[in-house]
């Protein structure tokens, strides 16, 4: 399947990043999101890291991060990709619910953190 060797693609996660903080509550896998920034003038692009114990899930992570590649702080608090991954790509269409849900859960923890950052 396709979206299971997109995840071969996700670099390895960082170990100090596989804390509570950035443990999706509510997934039926375990996976970690974590969103970094660099602090650099001009230029406060995101990082992603990534990781499940699932592989169809690392490579839905794989798929999303790629979304998400390029974008600054502010883009990413303002942008809003569930409509292109669920109507676009038609992952609910070929996903079962608790992986769609799973889908909401990833994209609301990067909200949330990119969210968190933006603030500081």
């Amino acid at each position: 399947m396709y979206i299971i060797d997109l995840g071969k693609l996700l670099p390895e996660f960082p170990k100090n990043m596989k804390i509570k903080k950035y443990l999706i509550s509510g997934c039926q896998s375990q996976t970690w999101i974590a969103l970094t920034n660099s602090v650099m003038p001009y230029n406060d692009l995101i990082t992603l890291h990534g990781y499940s114990d699932s592989s169809i899930v690392k490579g839905i992570i794989t798929i999303i991060f790629s979304l998400y590649q390029g974008l600054n702080l502010q883009e990413a608090v303002n942008v809003d990709i569930k409509p292109f991954l669920i109507n676009q790509l038609q992952l609910k269409q070929n996903l079962t619910i608790s992986r769609s849900q799973g889908i909401y859960l990833i994209l609301n923890s990067i909200h949330s953190q990119a969210h968190s950052l933006y603030k500081l």
